[in-house]
């Protein structure tokens, strides 16, 4: 499945291919601190910018990078960018999608980590920060 979006100025139009119907929240310190609150984003088989030429990224870690918006500061995208079984794993910020229609909210990632002040309704798989790392192991995690 295909959808599109765009971030908050427009600069970067996108077009996400083999959009999975699953969204995710994390609760990590870098997500918090990347999106102003957790990560919402849906896994992704590649993305096409109408113009990429607004698209900044950063090294989140030694094994991911995120993508924005140099104009409005988006979040745009998660990619893992180490070898290994999640190379080039990419994640869709869920807010940008422009339908968002059909999704459904499927896990939480370091939920040992989230704040108090927030919680999600519903009940959803929850992963803590020990599990996700040894999940990631063979990226040097």
């Amino acid at each position: 499945m295909e959808r599109t979006g765009k971030c908050l100025c427009g600069a970067l139009a996108l077009t996400a291919h083999d959009v999975d119907d699953k969204v995710a929240a994390c609760h990590c310190g870098m997500c918090l601190r990347w999106a102003g609150g957790p990560w919402m984003g849906g896994t992704v088989g590649a993305i096409d910018f109408e113009d990429d030429s607004a698209l900044g990224g950063v090294a989140s870690s030694a094994w991911a990078e995120g993508g924005f918006c140099t104009k409005c500061g988006s979040s745009v995208f998660y990619r893992v960018t180490a070898e290994g079984t999640f190379a080039r794993f990419t994640s869709v910020s869920f807010g940008l999608l422009d339908d968002k229609s059909g999704l459904s909210f499927d896990k939480e990632w370091f939920i040992d980590r989230k704040p108090e002040c927030y919680a999600f309704a519903g009940e959803r798989p929850q992963v803590t920060e020990a599990e996700v790392l040894s999940i990631f192991t063979d990226l040097g995690a």
